[in-house]
C-alpha cells in the first residue's frame, strides 16, 4: 500500500494551558500529515499561541472571527484538509496522539471506512463523573436505536475516516451537535464502521471542560432531526 497522508483537524477554543503540549504531541507522531488548527475566536490567550503556528511547515491555520462552535470549526478544517484519511483532534489532553495507529489500522487493512475511538470498551480512563457517564449511555444508545448501530462511544472525539466518507457529507451543525450528526449520516451511507478502545484522561470544569448538560438535551434533538428530518 502506498503511504497515506493524514489531516489531522485540530479545533481549539480557550486551550492555552494545553495547546502547546498537544501540539507537540501530535508533531510526534511518526506518519505523513498536515495538522489543520482552527482557532474559534478563543479569548484566553489561546489564540496568539496559534498565530506562532502561522507559516510552520505542516501547519494550516485558520483563524475564525466569531466564536461559531465545534462543528463550525471542524467544517472549516475540513475544507483545508487534503489528506486520506481525516483524524479529529481535541485540543485539550484528554486524548492520547499516541494512539492514532489504533484508530488508522482497521482503515488502512481495509476493513473499515469510519472508526470510532471508544472510551468503554476496555481501555484506561480516569475515574470522574458518573452523571456524564449516564448522560453518554442515554445519548449512545437512542442514537444506535435510530442508526440500527451497536456503538458504545458516541460522543468520542476520536473519530477517523476516509476521504471518500468526507467527501461525501454535508454537514451543518455549529456545535456539539457535530457528533449525532456525523453518525447519523454515516449510518444512513451505510459505511463500514468500526470501534476500538482507546485511554482517556478526562478532566473537570476546574481544568477546562465545556461540554454540560444543555449540550446533552441539544445533542438527543440532533440525534432525532437528523434521523428522522435530514
Amino acid at each position: 500500500m502506498a503511504p497515506v497522508k493524514l489531516s489531522i483537524i485540530i479545533p481549539v477554543y480557550n486551550e492555552k494551558d494545553t495547546l502547546r503540549t498537544l501540539l507537540t504531541r501530535v508533531e510526534a507522531v511518526d506518519y505523513q500529515k498536515e495538522i489543520v488548527l482552527v482557532d474559534d475566536c478563543s479569548t484566553d490567550g489561546t489564540r496568539e499561541i496559534v498565530q506562532d503556528y502561522q507559516g510552520r511547515e505542516g501547519y494550516t491555520v485558520l483563524m475564525h472571527t466569531k466564536n461559531l462552535g465545534k462543528g463550525a470549526a471542524l467544517r472549516s478544517g475540513f475544507a483545508e484538509a487534503k489528506g486520506d484519511i481525516i483524524i479529529i483532534q481535541d485540543a485539550d489532553l484528554e486524548y492520547d496522539p499516541r494512539e492514532y495507529g489504533k484508530l488508522l489500522e482497521p482503515i488502512l487493512d481495509g476493513r473499515a471506512d469510519v472508526v470510532y475511538g471508544s472510551r468503554f470498551l476496555g481501555g484506561p480512563h480516569r475515574v470522574l463523573f458518573f452523571w456524564h457517564y449516564l448522560g453518554n449511555m442515554v445519548l449512545t444508545t437512542l442514537s444506535n436505536i435510530l442508526t440500527n448501530l451497536n456503538l458504545t462511544d458516541m460522543e468520542t472525539c476520536y473519530k477517523a475516516f476516509t476521504r471518500k466518507v468526507l467527501d461525501s457529507l454535508t454537514l451543518k451543525c455549529n456545535r456539539f451537535g457535530f457528533e449525532p450528526e456525523f453518525t447519523s449520516k454515516v449510518a444512513k451511507r451505510k459505511f463500514r464502521i468500526y470501534e476500538v478502545p482507546i485511554s482517556y484522561s478526562g478532566r473537570d470544569y476546574t481544568e477546562g471542560k465545556k461540554i454540560g448538560w444543555k449540550d446533552g438535551f441539544a445533542a438527543m434533538w440532533y440525534i432525532i432531526r437528523f434521523r428522522l428530518f435530514d
